[in-house]
This record gives C-alpha cells, structure tokens and sequence, in this order.
C-alpha cells in the first residue's frame, strides 16, 4: 500500500508537522506540502454554460501524485477551529476536478483509497476540534472516501505536542496499522 501526506500547515516543523512525522516514521511515503504549491482559490463555474476555465496552477499535479496512492493522511493545524485555508483551498478545487474531463474516473479513484486526519490545536482541540473531523467526514462520505480514523493533538508553541501523551499514543497505534 503507498501513502500519501498532505501537509496544510503553514509554519514550518510546527507541531501538527511533527505529529505526522510520528505516525509515519519508518514507513514509505510521498511529502507533499500545500504551502509549496501555488493553489488558486476556486472560481465556482459549476452552472455556468462555459463551465470551468482551465486554471494555470500546480494543483492538477498535486491531484496526479495523491491519485497514485492507497492511503492519503490529512496533516492540518487547526486554526479558527478548522482546517487551515491552504487545505480548504486543494479540497474545495476538488468541485472543479468533478467536472474536468482530464478526470473522469476522479470520484471513483477517490472511493478506493483510505484516509486520515491528523490534527493539532491549543485551544481545547479533543472538543473543539471536532467540528473540523466531522467536516472531513462529510467531505470524504460526498466523494466516496474512507475516512479510518484521525488523531487530535494539543500544542500551541512548537515543540508542545510531544508532551500529549493522549495524541503520543495514538500515533503508536496508526503507525501499526499503517505498517
């Protein structure tokens, strides 16, 4: 099985980073950083008669990379109790790759892949973090997706997630299923 990280943080080595870090640590797997990428925001064309224009962007190659893979872990610090703009951004594209003709088997690639969510916050994350899983949940049930599981973590300056034991030990157990 071949996985895929998609990282949506923005600070580099931030805590959310180094929680993924954990549950993939010793495993093969393909990086891919949103913030490296030049994403355009949707330009929602989904009734128009034209229908979406062709956009010059790296997001199409981001699209190419994760459909190759079986596994794609959702890496994002929680900001302003959901996923951080730059991954909002890639998946509200995903309406656009719906209707491209580039990608016709694009929902159901999706539908045969496994996902997760691995996420970090500091203000009260196990509770109020749960709007952003359930998000990921409807998104990944619209698209056929299956969402296996996610982990919260608590952190709020660099560094501060390696002492959640809560979040720690959850890593210990993706990492084994992952294997």
């Amino acid at each position: 099985m071949s996985i895929a990280v998609l990282y949506g943080g923005n600070r580099p080595n931030g805590n959310t980073e180094a929680l993924t870090k954990k549950v993939i640590q010793g495993l093969t797997v393909e990086e891919i950083y949103l913030k490296d990428y030049l994403i355009e925001p949707i330009v929602d064309k989904r009734h128009a008669n034209e229908g979406f224009s062709e956009i010059n962007d790296d997001y199409n190659s981001i699209i190419d990379r994760i459909l190759q893979h079986d596994i794609l872990i959702f890496s994002t610090p929680i900001y302003w109790y959901s996923m951080t703009g730059t991954m909002k951004n890639f998946i509200d594209r995903w309406s656009q790759t719906l209707r491209d003709s580039n990608y016709p088997d694009f929902k159901n690639k999706m539908s045969q892949k496994r996902t997760y969510v691995v996420a970090v916050g500091g203000d009260n994350p196990y509770t109020k973090g749960l709007p952003m899983i359930q998000q990921f949940q409807h998104i990944f049930d619209f698209i056929g997706t299956n969402f296996d599981g996610y982990i919260i973590g608590e952190g709020n300056k660099p560094g501060e997630i390696i002492q959640d034991k809560v979040a720690l030990f959850a890593v210990e157990q993706l990492r084994k299923k992952l294997q």
